[in-house]
């Protein structure tokens, strides 16, 4: 693989299963984002056999170089394609993105794996990456009333109430989605379900206020609130965890050691692939059988394209002739949460040990959840998360006032927050389906426009919104529009 910087300046930095409490330990946190994570900055140049390519002939261009991108790329010249891939932003990874805070590695976006996500998991295996296991909190922070009044629980009591809560839920999804990579097998049983969000199944269940007050973070965390969040978009994913609490309160486990850049880095590695960094795409036209595709006021030519960039970007490159209205339309709704913040801070406290919190969308706390991260002796680094557009998580005395709320007198002595909405490059953090999409325009979109293909974790069949998503959704990506070249 061939790695290119076009920006004139130097790349600054951006830079096996436990037992049930540690596998409840990240329940219900995003895919991201969950997830829907990130590295280090990406090296100038790296192992590779690529010649150097003609900017207007190659066979494929790939837009984006995360996860689906990567995938692509590797893909496509694994069938012997000359393949660009051309990336907005001077670093590798998209919504994935491991960078430093307080001295330690941590994850910006996308930070997980599981053995349940069978791609991931195969990508982990192959490029033999060690695994850290993320500890369980020693105490939850909970609250006791809509407004608030958080207390302090066993983590173990807390999951287990919860888990009794909340799996009625999703009783059905054996039928709904049989086999889970497959999401439109059922669709005589989806057609009416997915117009129900999760606010209509919580009413539907007509549960008593202590018990919504246990299932509202299950139902709202991603989004800020359960009416926009669809319920066979949860559905779906509690099948494909084993249609159990367990299985899907256990997925945000597992992290790559080196960072979670660093796979998507292995997979670019294997492309063998040119990779230019700084090249923000404006432009995409088709005329006949070549696409010209503009990025920083360069043309490069090629047969077809792959768009491994998120739905929200979809509407920010101008495409000649336009996109169907499934495209376009999906683009505005967004799939992306555009309020979507992750945070890490440095804080201290008397008495403080491993914690995690949550807090219902009713609640006054604009931070939705915080899970542990690693104890120190100058105090813990934490993970926070926020889906309130009002709040501002980079700034420290803000963010040391909403926590409070949630554990007082607790200090913040830092933090280093990515609001993936106002990235310009992703407009969105994990990406949620609201009522109405996977009946909708999903399938439409899911297939190729002409000469181009669309790949991005968004829109994936399985694993929609986290990592292994973006795989699957790359590598078909590459073999559709591999088909239409005749590859």
């Amino acid at each position: 693989m061939t790695i290119e910087n076009t920006s004139s300046q130097s790349q600054h930095a951006e830079n096996p299963p436990a037992d049930i409490s540690r596998r409840l330990s990240r329940r219900f946190l995003l895919k991201a984002a969950g997830t829907t994570a990130l590295t280090a900055s990406v090296a100038a140049a790296t192992s590779g056999t690529a010649r150097a390519a003609s900017r207007a002939d190659y066979d494929v261009i790939v837009i984006g170089a995360g996860f689906a991108g990567a995938s692509a790329a590797r893909s496509l010249t694994a069938k012997g394609l000359k393949v660009l891939v051309l990336e907005a932003r001077n670093r590798i990874g998209g919504r994935v993105w491991t960078s430093t805070f307080a001295g330690e590695q941590v994850e910006m976006g996308g930070t997980w794996v599981d053995e349940k996500q069978p791609l991931v998991w195969q990508e982990v295996q192959k490029h033999k990456l060690a695994l850290t296991a993320d500890a369980p909190p020693a105490r939850s922070y909970f609250p006791t009333t809509t407004t608030g009044g958080w207390q302090p629980f066993d983590p173990f009591d807390l999951f287990t109430r919860q888990s009794q809560v909340v799996t009625p839920l999703f009783e059905g999804s054996r039928e709904w989605f049989p086999n889970p990579y497959k999401p439109f097998t059922r669709e005589d049983l989806l057609r009416d379900l997915d117009k129900l969000s999760m606010r209509d199944r919580l009413n539907q269940m007509r549960f008593s206020p202590a018990e919504e007050l246990l299932a509202d973070p299950a139902t709202s965390y991603l989004t800020g609130s359960a009416s926009t969040m669809g319920l066979t978009e949860l559905a779906h994913w509690w099948a494909l965890a084993g249609h159990s609490y367990e299985g899907y309160g256990s997925i945000n486990t597992y992290r790559p050691t080196v960072g979670s850049t660093a796979l998507v880095q292995s997979i670019l590695n294997e492309a063998k692939a040119t990779v230019k960094l700084n090249s923000p795409v404006t432009t995409v036209s088709v005329n006949g059988k070549q696409v010209t595709v503009t990025a920083k006021g360069t043309n490069y030519t090629a047969g077809g394209v792959v768009v491994a960039v998120p739905v929200n970007v979809w509407n920010s490159i101008r495409f000649t002739p336009g996109l169907p209205s499934e495209f376009t339309g999906l683009s505005t709704r967004g799939l992306g949460v555009r309020t979507a913040q992750k945070f890490m801070m440095h804080v201290k406290g008397s008495g403080l040990v491993r914690f995690s919190a949550e807090s219902p969308a009713a609640s006054s706390s604009k931070i939705t959840a915080v899970f542990p991260f690693k104890e120190r002796s100058d105090g813990n680094i934490v993970i926070g998360f926020s889906n309130a557009a009002s709040f501002n998580a980079g700034d420290r005395a803000t963010v040391q006032t909403e926590l409070r709320k949630i554990i007082p007198g607790i200090e913040v002595l830092a933090v280093s927050t990515q609001h993936w909405g106002q990235d310009p490059y992703s407009q969105g953090g994990w990406a949620v389906r609201g009522p109405g999409v996977l009946m909708g325009p999903l399938r439409a979109v899911q297939q190729p426009v002409g000469r181009l293909t669309f790949a991005t974790s968004d829109i994936a069949s399985g694993w929609n919104g986290y990592m292994d998503g973006a795989i699957e959704s790359g590598n078909t990506a590459a073999g559709q529009i591999a088909g239409i070249l005749g590859a």
